[in-house]
């Protein structure tokens, strides 16, 4: 049988429809009012030490905020996302910030192919969650394979932590009505509904299964988990 006919189709649009024209546009400002982008971009340009002959892939970049930044710092960046509407968005961010060295490719974590050499460092923030676990495993096999030996993948999502996740949970989407009310409310409890956060105890497993090691994990509140890992092992 074909992989084609069982394989889950992470094209198609989950939750919040970034297909949609008006919901890329709205998505910079929408995310501003949550979140430090800018900063947290800075972070994860830290946690990798990033250098200026690396080249990296951004899988699941949204609207490029990081690639575009991180691309002023390094050799090249490879820029993925399902969503057609985000690449073109994303590109003209690029050129209107100047940028050359990223290359824009639609795909995601279990159909983009990388044909050139194992990179420094695969990036993905806040978009693993589009995949059930099942297929977790398998994208984090496939970013193995994508990276350098001792190359590093940088990977922040909602994850949960500990046996109160229902009231962190709770809570995290009354704290999203106090900073953007009712609509971004609604937004994070689409979220939770539709899409496929998962807990940390389980991902930190599959990052093992797929040969990486956890240098460093950050949790926020029991709904949110940062993790630099490192290339340990050639996953075949």
């Amino acid at each position: 049988m074909d992989s084609a006919s069982w394989q889950y189709d992470e094209l198609k649009q989950v939750g919040v429809d970034y297909n949609d024209v008006a919901e890329v546009e709205a998505y910079d400002q929408r995310h501003n009012q949550f979140r430090d982008v800018e900063g947290e971009n800075a972070a994860i340009m830290e946690a990798l030490d990033v250098q200026p002959n690396d080249v990296l892939i951004d899988l699941g970049t949204g609207t490029g905020t990081f690639a575009i930044q991180v691309a002023r710092r390094c050799k090249k960046v490879y820029v993925v996302d399902v969503s057609k509407v985000m690449l073109e968005y994303a590109s003209q961010k690029a050129i209107q910030s100047g940028v050359t060295n990223v290359e824009f490719v639609y795909g995601g974590f279990l159909t983009y192919s990388h044909r050139a050499a194992p990179v420094d460092a695969v990036v993905s923030n806040i978009a693993f969650h589009h995949l059930p676990d099942f297929w977790k495993a398998i994208g984090l096999r496939r970013m193995n394979q994508m990276l350098r030996m001792g190359g590093k993948l940088y990977l922040a999502d909602v994850v949960f932590s500990g046996d109160s996740f229902q009231r962190d949970i709770a809570r995290w989407i009354e704290d999203m009505g106090q900073v953007g009310g009712l609509e971004l409310q609604q937004e994070m409890a689409l979220h939770l509904r539709e899409e496929y956060s998962t807990f940390d105890w389980i991902l930190e497993g599959l990052l093992a299964e797929a040969n990486f090691r956890i240098v460093h994990k950050e949790n926020h509140e029991g709904v949110l988990a940062a993790y630099l890992c490192v290339k340990e092992a050639e996953f075949v």
